[in-house]
């Protein structure tokens, strides 16, 4: 093995198209031709005297070789890494970029902001936001953080669970002056509904009332909606009924534009969870970031802070 030929820059090359899968993918994303890569890869398993990809017309994946050394690259990286900052921060604050995914609606009305005043705080911290409801594959796609609504499936990655988000029945009040105002869950099923397409189960809601009792009660409805933000229009433009979580619509309810329906019955909260890579967990603006956005968020209204909480092995 010619050591002199793998070097860092080979490594990284390396470790982002086995994470993205394609070779254009990885040369757009560093802003260089994808014959540059190409050769990269190819002077690097050179180096190394072995293959680290397969390739198809449609796909690069990584040989066994190739997840063996994959492992090892994330771990010197990370070490260089973390060395750089610890250099840097003899000089003062921390520096860098961080990755971060983030449920659209709630990315849009509450994260964005939390992220201004981070970067006010840490002027020298460059933030990477993308807004997606996608379960994405965070190591693929080169995020350092991700924050999800509802249950997180077993997963690789360092979790803490934020809290539970409140959610609550609402409508506008010139929707419920020309239909009517549901006094018990049953009428729910007269009314319009703005139901998410995107989420399983939309066609039925469940209520708790004052007295435990759980109703389960049929939700229809001539709009559906993928998206948050179109949902909270659609609420605000008299077009039906809708649950929503309470970060979602809790200015609209303190202006009068939005009514909350059946105050005395709830809806199960949804867990708000932070996933975080663990090779990732140990460098400076990383650890700042996560620990700003745990303080903001358990700090927001509708949001259960009782729940707050490490997640086992969080």
């Amino acid at each position: 093995m010619d050591r002199s030929d793998v070097t860092l820059e080979r490594m990284r090359t390396f470790m982002r198209v086995a994470e993205r899968g394609s070779l254009s993918a990885v040369a757009r994303e560093l802003g260089i031709g994808q014959s540059t890569v190409t050769r990269q890869l190819r002077e690097l398993e050179e180096a190394l005297g072995v293959s680290l990809l397969s390739r198809t017309t449609r796909r690069v994946t990584m040989t066994h070789e190739g997840s063996l050394y994959y492992a090892n690259c994330v771990q010197i990286l990370r070490l260089v890494e973390q060395a750089g900052e610890e250099a840097q921060g003899t000089r003062g604050a921390p520096a860098g970029t961080v990755r971060i995914s983030c449920t659209a609606a709630f990315g849009v009305l509450h994260a964005s902001r939390m992220i201004f005043a981070f970067q006010d705080r840490y002027p020298d911290i460059g933030i990477d936001l993308s807004l997606t409801d996608e379960r994405i594959d965070l190591v693929r796609e080169g995020v350092d953080i991700a924050l999800r609504l509802g249950p997180i499936p077993d997963s690789s990655m360092k979790l803490r669970v934020l809290g539970q988000s409140r959610r609550l029945l609402v409508a506008a009040p010139d929707y419920l002056a020309v239909r009517g105002r549901p006094i018990v869950p049953q009428d729910l099923s007269g009314h319009e509904g703005i139901r998410m397409s995107n989420v399983a189960g939309s066609d039925t809601i469940v209520l708790q009332g004052p007295d435990g009792e759980r109703h389960a009660v049929p939700f229809g409805g001539r709009l559906r909606v993928d998206h948050g933000l179109a949902a909270r229009d659609a609420l605000v433009a008299g077009r039906g009924i809708a649950p929503a979580h309470r970060w979602l619509v809790d200015d609209l309810v303190i202006a009068g534009r939005l009514e909350a329906i059946l105050p005395d019955y709830s809806l199960p909260s949804v867990p708000l969870s932070m996933l975080i890579v663990p090779e990732r967990t140990g460098i400076a603006r990383i650890r700042l970031l996560v620990d700003f956005l745990v303080e903001r968020i358990g700090d927001m209204p509708g949001i259960e802070k009782r729940s707050l909480a490490d997640a086992a092995g969080g």
